[in-house]
Parts: structure tokens; sequence; C-alpha cells
């Protein structure tokens, strides 16, 4: 049976010196960027311990077994047996998003994506010149799902990439097969290439099943890129590794136009760990899960309990609540309120779409004790 893998204390946290726990002053309770609180798997820093031992801290070049291991891993979590020929490395999914749509289309293009969704998407699509497409997701209340008609009609106009987060951050949603496979056909039928950024899929709960984009359909392979990586399972972020997936030839050969040195600007250190975390720490992933599951409960029960105003929906997956706030009357912008009169950081809903500025995304990736401190802390702020 897996074992629970505890956050470490605060005290130890305050140490690190990733962006998380430098970005403020200490006062301040840090919940914003999504890296966990836990220690890495035992294998990842025996595997990089070895190298700093042999000094082997070269350049990356050819590394098959991260291939391999990814095969391996998806074939294990989700019946997924993409073709290691057909993946190439990039610095990180961001990179790599915005090197494919540099590749595959002209600025001034259309490209479509699904508010509220990571902030970072309206960043990517900015920086390769291309015109923007925002079709939001379809809302009942906190549940969140793809609007394919409105999908379509924004398919109609021209768009020529679809940026698709799946599973869906910050809203919590693993969209189903039904809803991926409409989609895929739809891609198909109007010449759209759909860019799936897979990065938070193995942290996926026992209740849904993810379902890779490019094991959805033989159309989803036909028009389906995906860009995923080790980083924000195994909390590898600083170590620069992902990987871009097709499952098509013609496909294959118009990513293989992009420079070579896209693949070359990621780690070596990133691709030896992410090789050993998903070849060697499965039983590390169950007992992250574990713990995540916990959180999130803890969660709910202590909004039900003491701020039941505030409006919540389990996610399927990962370690982010995305928390309607409306009802506590903390203005446009709940996140800057909490920040100053509670010292608790949070992201701010208006990052991920303009029809959210009432929401936070909070990040549960820590400690029982840190969140409830951090609702402690909402409670007073609102008090």
């Amino acid at each position: 049976m897996a074992k629970i893998v505890r956050a470490q204390p605060l005290g130890e946290l305050r140490k690190r010196k990733s962006l998380k726990w430098r970005y403020y002053e200490k006062e301040v309770l840090p919940l914003p960027v999504a890296e966990m609180d836990f220690p890495i798997a035992e294998p990842i820093k025996n595997a990089l311990r070895d190298m700093i031992d042999r000094s082997d801290t070269g350049y990356l070049g050819p590394f098959p077994e991260l291939f391999e291991s990814f095969r391996i891993f998806s074939n294990e979590l989700w019946d997924w047996n993409p073709d290691v020929s057909q993946m190439r490395t990039a610095t990180d999914v961001g990179v790599g998003v915005v090197e494919v749509m540099r590749t595959l289309i002209q600025p001034g293009d259309k490209v479509l994506l699904n508010s509220p969704i990571y902030d970072n998407m309206w960043r990517w699509v900015t920086e390769v010149k291309a015109e923007l497409i925002d079709v939001p997701l379809k809302r009942n209340q906190l549940e969140y799902s793809l609007d394919l008609e409105a999908i379509e009609s924004a398919y109609r106009t021209g768009v020529k990439v679809h940026l698709l987060c799946s599973p869906h951050n910050p809203v919590g949603t693993v969209f189903d097969r039904e809803s991926l496979s409409k989609l895929a056909e739809l891609a198909k039928h109007y010449q759209v290439i759909v860019i799936s950024d897979e990065i938070h899929a193995p942290l996926t709960f026992v209740e849904r099943k993810f379902i890779p984009f490019l094991n959805v359909s033989d159309a989803a392979r036909e028009i389906g890129i995906t860009v995923t990586s080790a980083s924000k399972t195994f909390n590898l972020a600083g170590l620069k590794c992902a990987l871009i997936i097709t499952e098509n030839v013609a496909l294959k050969e118009k990513i293989n136009a992009m420079p070579i040195s896209v693949g070359y600007r990621a780690s070596l250190f990133g691709a030896v760990a992410a090789t050993s975390a998903m070849s060697e720490c499965s039983e590390w992933l169950a007992g992250v899960l574990l713990t995540l599951d916990e959180n999130r409960k803890l969660i709910k029960k202590i909004i039900d309990t003491k701020i039941p105003s505030i409006g919540y929906r389990i996610p399927d997956f990962g370690y982010l609540a995305w928390l309607d706030l409306t009802a506590l009357g903390l203005g446009d912008d709940p996140a800057k309120v909490l920040l100053e009169r509670g010292k608790l950081a949070v992201n701010g809903g208006h990052m991920y779409g303009p029809e959210h500025s009432s929401f936070i995304r909070f990040n549960f990736g820590t400690s029982p004790e840190i969140i409830t401190e951090a609702f402690e802390r909402i409670l007073q702020t609102n008090g």
C-alpha cells in the first residue's frame, strides 16, 4: 500500500530558493505558484546525486530512455502506447507550445483557447503574434465543460490552432472521452491543430479517468499534438525538460521543421530526473495522490464548517482549488485584498479570464497545517 507523502515543515520550506518562497515577504503565506511543498522522490534525488558525483553536467543530446520511460508510464496509467519515434524534447511546456505554434502558423493567424485558463496561455498566443479567440468554458454553477457549439462557430472563422488545457487548469475539470472525441472530429473537419497541454494529467484522482488527447480517436491522432512534462507531477519545474508528441507522420514532419535548438535547450538534469520519475517513482506518486486527496477534502470540510459562502467544487485532479469568493464582498480582486490584509498570497481569478475576477486559485499541495492557516487568514480578512 502506498505511503502518504507529507509536506516539509514551514521553516524548511522558507529555506527554499524557488520563486514561490522568495517572491514575498516572510510574513506572507505563499500559495500561488503551481509547485508542491513535498520532498521529491528518493530515486530522483539519487539519479541527480549520481550526475553530480560524476561531474556529468554537460548538454542534453539524444536521450531515448526518456521517451521509453514516458511510453511505459503512459501505457500503465492510461493504456496509451505513444510512438517513441514521434517524441522530441523542449525546455518546458510553454516553450514547447510556443515553438510548435511558430512552426505551424503565421503572425495574425487565429489561436483559440477556453477561459478561465492557465494564465500563461494568454501570453503564449501574444508571443507568437497570433489573434486570440476566447471561447469560454460552458459553466453550470462550478461545473465546467467544453462549449462544443461555440467552438465550432469559432472554428468556422478560420482558427488555425486550438490550445487545449487537459486536464483543465484552473477549474479542476477532467474532460470525458465523448467531449474530446467530438472536439477532435470538429478540429479535423475544420483543419484545426489541437495542441493539448497535459502537464497535470498523472495527478488525476481515482474517480475520474484522464484520456490523453492522442488516445481519443484516429481523428485526434491526425490533428493533435501533446505537450507535457514530469514537472508538475514530480515537482521538477526548475530542471527544465518537456516532451512534444505527435502520432501522425505528416504532422511529425511539420513539427520537425522546428529549429534543432528547441530540443537542445532542455536540461540534461531535467531529462535524467524525468526518466527516473516515470520509471521508478510510482509509489511516491501514489502517496502524493493520497495526500492531495486528503487535502482537497479538508478544504471542503473547512469551507462547509467555517466559510460556507465560498464556492468550491472538489477538483478532479492535482493540487489547485478554484474558489469563488463573490459572497465575501472583497471587491474585483479578492487576491489583492487577501495579500494586503491577510498576508496570504494566492492567484487572482482575473489572471485566468475576464469573467472570473471574484475567484482565486489556491494551491493545496502543502500541509494540512498550512491549508488551515490559509483559511484562518481568509476568515480574518473577511471578518
